[in-house]
């Protein structure tokens, strides 16, 4: 049959009368010869062209002049070809994740680029078919077969492009500045006006004024020792005036100079019987306000020392501001409570007290210009109580997984910073119309399916079913069942950055658009114990337990 066109004669004709310098060329033929498919590089052969049939030699050399190892001899032509081979099936799970990496050419978990599967490079031999023969500038699409052999194993990858994700741009604080050295937990600290420098008091005893240095770091240009630990502070930048409340019950007062690099003292006030939890220095009135574990609330005259007046809380406070205009003090205590006291020269009326946590409360501040108090709460929650308004209108935000420990409001951008005892800080837009949250409703069936719940023992005698649980819905407040109220949803306007548990009817009318997040989370990687802000130049002061200061710039989030 010398003058017939045979596919295998043709490829073992065509393989085997190169010369010795092109028997790689051979190889690959003889792989498409493997796979019953023509090669692509055979186009030149019509169905008029034949070829003489070669024996292929009977032991041919391990490999080839160039170190090449020489294919296998072709099978004799009374044996049936081999099935072809197909591309392995992807299968689900991990053998098909694979299979399908090996088929792109790419090893799964590796870098795209650096870590690409070819056996054929591992081997010695060309990556791709370019490399074998010249393609022609036009060459035809080669056929499923074609495509099928080149999918085999041994055969090399096609060439693939690696897509290029960009990465979404993310508003974060800048760390600044780590300021090391205390030997005991940092209790307070500010950041000084106008200058590089920040003022702590520390459980160590030690009051220290840190200034940047030319090398960049912040070192103590006064390192002063008290008798007692430090708990509390506060200082007044115009004045200099720095007075500090010590585990003693005592308040010492300091003067410092202009370049910050000497304190001297002013005055002690014995204003309470146990520790100072918190101090406030108002300079219009010259008025030194603290409060003790003592359950005491007092103020002093700063320029005669002498007490003017007290008040005992119910439980010891923990959070003190003071509105200068009315004159109004608010003092939040580890019960719960917030105490609202009317002060005068020498003497103070309560005016009201109100409460709305289940925790202590840690933190307070106070807005000036819109008349709002928040209140921070180890219920890891915030309430907004609008105090101008005098509606009795309450905001929760619900956004930590911690107790929060202190709040600073950013009252040019109406932006409040709460930071927590986890290390986040959680950054509020509060110039958004906020909605109060519900009253919970009490019932004793589901208000939307009528099943009686556990404790209604007639309806469930009468009805013959068995009681459920209770449950409310955050955003209207009905009584339902875990049936009616299986979904969950944000509600941001509501303060509910977290899913929270709603009832079907009001899952399907919150839109889009008001489960859009009105506040931003991020990770200060320390357990915050106080935090200080300065607006003028957008910088945040955190001090945690691990005895560091850090130094953050929030202008990307606050602004």
């Amino acid at each position: 049959m010398e003058g017939a066109c045979v596919p295998g004669a043709v490829l073992r004709g065509f393989g085997n009368s190169v010369g010795a310098g092109r028997k790689w060329a051979g190889g690959l033929a003889h792989a498409y010869w493997a796979a019953n498919v023509p090669p692509p590089f055979l186009g030149f052969l019509t169905s008029s062209t034949t070829l003489p049939e070669v024996p292929p030699p009977s032991r041919p050399p391990a490999a080839t002049p160039c170190g090449r190892p020489r294919p296998l001899p072709a099978p004799p032509p009374s044996s049936p070809p081999p099935p072809p081979v197909v591309a392995p099936a992807c299968n689900p799970g991990r053998g098909g994740f694979v299979a399908r990496s090996r088929e792109r050419g790419v090893v799964p978990g590796a870098r795209p680029g650096y870590d690409r599967w070819s056996p054929a490079s591992r081997s010695g031999q060309p990556e791709s078919l370019s490399q074998l023969v010249p393609v022609p500038e036009r060459s035809p699409q080669p056929s499923s077969a074609v495509r099928l052999a080149a999918a085999a194993p041994g055969a090399p990858p096609p060439p693939m492009a690696a897509e290029i994700q960009p990465k979404p741009l993310t508003r974060k604080p800048i760390l600044l500045q780590r300021v090391e050295g205390s030997q005991e937990v940092v209790n307070m600290a500010v950041i000084v006006p106008k200058e590089e420098g920040v003022i702590s008091v520390s459980e160590d005893r030690t009051v220290r004024v840190w200034l940047k240095r030319d090398s960049g770091q912040y070192w103590p240009s006064i390192y002063h020792m008290m008798p007692s630990p430090c708990s509390c502070m506060s200082f007044n930048p115009e004045t200099r005036r720095l007075s500090i409340g010590l585990d003693n019950g005592t308040i010492s007062e300091f003067i410092l100079s202009e370049d910050y690099n000497k304190m001297t003292p002013v005055k002690n006030y014995q204003a309470h019987q146990s520790r100072v939890t918190m101090i406030l220095f108002v300079l219009e009135l010259e008025w030194v306000l603290s409060t003790g574990q003592d359950k005491q609330f007092a103020w002093h005259c700063s320029e005669s020392g002498q007490r003017l007046g007290g008040y005992r809380t119910s439980a010891v406070a923990s959070g003190l501001q003071f509105d200068v205009e009315t004159r109004h003090v608010f003092i939040g205590d580890q019960s719960g409570q917030v105490t609202i006291l009317k002060l005068e020269q020498d003497n103070c009326t309560l005016v009201t007290t109100f409460r709305g946590h289940t925790g202590g409360v840690t933190a307070l501040c106070w807005d000036p210009v819109q008349r709002v108090l928040f209140s921070g709460s180890s219920d890891h929650s915030v309430i907004m109580w609008d105090i101008g308004g005098r509606k009795g209108t309450a905001i929760e935000l619900q956004g930590h997984n911690d107790k929060v420990q202190a709040l600073s409001y950013a009252q040019h951008t109406r932006q409040l910073i709460s930071c927590g005892g986890d290390g986040g800080i959680v950054v509020w837009n509060m110039d958004v119309e906020r909605q109060e949250t519900p009253e919970w409703l009490d019932s004793d069936s589901c208000q939307k399916c009528d099943q009686p719940f556990f404790w209604n023992f007639k309806q469930m005698w009468d009805s013959k079913k068995i009681g459920l649980r209770q449950h409310h819905c955050r955003k209207c407040g009905k009584a339902v069942c875990g049936k009616c109220s299986s979904k969950r949803s944000s509600i941001p306007l509501m303060g509910f950055e977290f899913e929270v548990r709603v009832c079907d009817s009001c899952h399907e009318a919150i839109t889009d658009e008001e489960r859009a997040p009105t506040a931003t989370f991020h990770d200060s990687k320390h357990n915050i114990v106080h935090v200080h802000f300065d607006a003028t130049r957008g910088w945040l002061l955190t001090s945690g337990t691990d005895k560091v200061i850090k130094l953050w710039d929030m202008t990307p989030v606050v602004s």
